[in-house]
């Protein structure tokens, strides 16, 4: 059975409620699939099944009919590295469950394919002894024979790439039944290439790949068809677009630049009002913001379609009739009746990098042999270095190939089959609603996709370059940002919906110490921490407060010190005790070099780190980007209490576990 499965693949499978299933009572082998998101939490479509089994009452025979095998997607770019997955199956486990196969975890952050595929090549033998020894257990010989014909023609199957779909599988004891996983073919296509090319490329390959027989996935079978309406009418709203929460359309009051023009990045403070809403917020809480794909990318790809004339016209998206795929249903994300150009626009992440299956998919689309072949080449087992390398790492979308390789010419089922739902953009929030009450803030950086060989244009993220051009009319220069006037409204609004509430929040009691840890835009969650003291210590001379910490970075001090004024006000009124800076790309001015970064200046305060976090037992919280700064602040923390402790690494690792666990180590990261 498929649980938990990314959202993109998910939506694709049948739920347990439409097959009455009940793992209390499943005899059959179980195949689990579960991803992790969050801070090391399930997903949404598996949180009550956890929930459910975590029930400290249930016995530990509970499972010990069960046989499973799980496969684990995360991330190694995050510290709770497939913990969705390990929760499970330590749980599993000690609820007496056995495995019938070994538990694989597949890291995305170096390609899922590299355990995915071969975890699904193991999985058919495994499941083939389970059933024979299940059935000889049972003395229900007559049906080996049966059962075991079948799952030796399924033995050969393949599914090359976890996120082209990880099919529904149930067994049943008469023999097998499975959606379509069909067998790979061997391809063996002369690439007819220029003597020039000697360099591999995203539309060119070189020996030994360009010289090779292929193991192709399977051709995913086609199973939305679509019909174009000549009526009029109205796009849906945007909320109904959200099924996370209820979703505020609210106007944008202040844009503020934080950094200098010469910066290498561009930081906006955008202020919302939320007054006449009933959102709510704590400093520390994050939230969603509902943003389109780019008009013009929308324009071009409805050009190469060859569908321009009809981007007005309303579309009806169903299930086509008699398709082989099993347990297909309407996409949720996709309207059931709305625009082409609202569903390219609000629906469907045309930037996602395409997946191998979508690989594939297209080979079918594209007349030109060469290119055939190419796309053959980076969907194929042989092609994962390829794939990596000229469509993973460079961020490459379906824009890109349709340049690339021109003879492509997929069609509209096509797309809404494979490409994966707009998913709304996460931010923290960047002040305090008893600061300022009825308003949020929040800053990001404006992300930049320069062009490349793979890219012939540079790019701006989906949503900060939206959000960039949104405000343009409202920009201010870098100032004293509380004292920045808000404008007139934007004539835009912008959807926002809230996060289910974080644990990177304040501590209850004020007179708890903390530590905070945020270069660059991970200073956000702080300043609404500093906002919301500076109310408490305003509101209520007699409490007792806790001393406050802030380790901040940025490139250069002239450019990109971010709310660097308000820092100094927090810190001559006592809201902020000390104030650490560092500067990367400045010159130093002394013959000592001084700190480069946030994880630097924290090695410097190695006492006052230790006698914060365990002999005052406060908080310690990180911000920000994770694999250039996040893991280097553990390490820093790490080799503090090994020197302040006197233990060994090992044992000061689980102390800082044990900070984790206790949730006075806190973290909100991305990659």
């Amino acid at each position: 059975m498929k649980m938990g499965t990314p959202r993109d693949a998910a939506r694709r499978g049948r739920q347990s409620k439409k097959l009455h299933y009940n793992l209390e009572a499943e005899k059959d082998p179980v195949v689990i699939v579960i991803s992790t998101t969050g801070t090391g939490d399930p997903p949404d479509t598996a949180r009550k099944f956890v929930k459910k089994i975590q029930d400290k009452t249930l016995p530990p025979d509970h499972f010990a009919h069960l046989q499973y095998g799980l496969l684990g997607l995360g991330d190694s770019e995050y510290t709770f590295f497939c913990n969705g997955g390990k929760t499970v199956d330590r749980r599993l486990q000690e609820l007496g469950a056995q495995h019938f196969y070994d538990t694989g975890l597949a890291d995305d952050c170096v390609g899922l394919e590299l355990v995915v595929d071969p975890w699904i090549d193991g999985l058919w033998l495994a499941l083939k002894e389970a059933f024979l020894l299940q059935k000889e257990k049972e003395g229900m010989s007559s049906n080996i024979d049966a059962v075991s014909n079948s799952l030796s023609a399924a033995s050969p199957v393949h599914e090359p790439d976890l996120t082209s779909e990880i099919q529904h599988l149930k067994l049943e004891n008469k023999g097998v039944r499975s959606s379509d996983v069909l067998p790979q073919k061997l391809v063996d296509i002369n690439l007819v290439t220029s003597a020039r090319d000697t360099e591999p490329s995203l539309v060119h390959s070189v020996p030994p790949i360009s010289e090779s027989a292929l193991n192709v996935p399977a051709l995913p079978p086609e199973y939305i068809e679509v019909q174009f309406q000549d009526t009029h009418g109205e796009n849906p709203s945007l909320s109904s677009l959200i099924s996370e929460g209820t979703a505020f359309e609210v106007p944008i009051t202040k844009a503020v630049q934080l950094t200098r023009e010469d910066a290498i990045k561009t930081a906006l403070l955008l202020e919302l009002d939320i007054a006449d809403t009933t959102f709510d917020y704590q400093p520390g809480n994050s939230f969603c913001v509902v943003c389109p794909n780019n008009v013009n990318e929308v324009e071009e790809l409805l050009h190469i379609l060859g569908l321009s004339e009809k981007g007005e016209h309303f579309v009806c998206v169903k299930v086509k009739q008699g398709t082989k795929k099993k347990g297909t249903s309407h996409p949720q994300h996709i309207p059931e009746r709305s625009t082409l150009k609202f569903i390219l626009t609000w629906c469907l992440e045309i930037r996602a990098i395409p997946k191998k299956a979508f690989l594939r998919a297209l080979v079918e689309c594209t007349s030109d042999a060469g290119e055939k072949r190419r796309l053959q080449e980076l969907c194929s087992r042989q092609g994962a270095s390829d794939y990596t390398r000229f469509i993973r790492e460079p961020n490459v979308c379906l824009l890109d190939l349709l340049h690339a390789f021109q003879s492509c010419r997929p069609s509209l089922n096509l797309l809404i089959e494979h490409l994966p739902k707009l998913q709304p953009r996460s931010y923290s929030v960047a002040s305090s609603n008893l600061f300022q009450p009825g308003k949020l803030c929040f800053v990001f950086n404006i992300v930049e996709f320069p062009a490349c060989p793979t890219r012939p244009i540079s790019r701006k993220g989906v949503c900060t370059g939206w959000l960039a051009e949104l405000v343009a009319p409202l920009l201010q220069t870098n100032k004293n940002i509380l004292d920045a006037k808000g404008g007139s409204p934007s004539t835009e609004k912008i959807a926002i919906f809230a996060r289910p509430s974080s644990i990177f929040q304040l501590p209850a009691d004020p007179s708890i110490p903390f530590m905070m840890v945020g270069p660059g835009t991970g200073i956000s969650p702080f300043i609404g921490f500093l906002q919301h003291r500076q109310k408490l210590r305003e509101e209520h001379t007699d409490w007792e407060f806790g001393e406050t910490w802030l380790f901040f970075g940025c490139r250069h001090q002239d450019r990109d010190y971010l709310f660097k004024n308000e820092l100094r006000c927090f810190l001559e009124n006592g809201t902020l005790t000390h104030l650490k800076v560092c500067f990367s790309r400045d010159l130093p001015a002394a013959e000592v070099a001084p700190p480069k970064y946030v994880q630097d200046i924290v090695r410097l305060y190695a006492k006052e780190v230790v006698r914060v976090l365990l002999k005052k037992r406060g908080y310690f919280y990180v911000c920000g980007d994770k694999k250039h700064m996040a893991d280097g602040v553990s390490d820093a923390v790490v080799d503090i209490l090994s020197m302040e402790m006197a233990v060994d690494k090992l044992e000061a690792m689980k102390i800082l576990a044990t900070l984790r666990e206790e949730k006075r180590y806190l973290q909100d990261v991305w990659s």
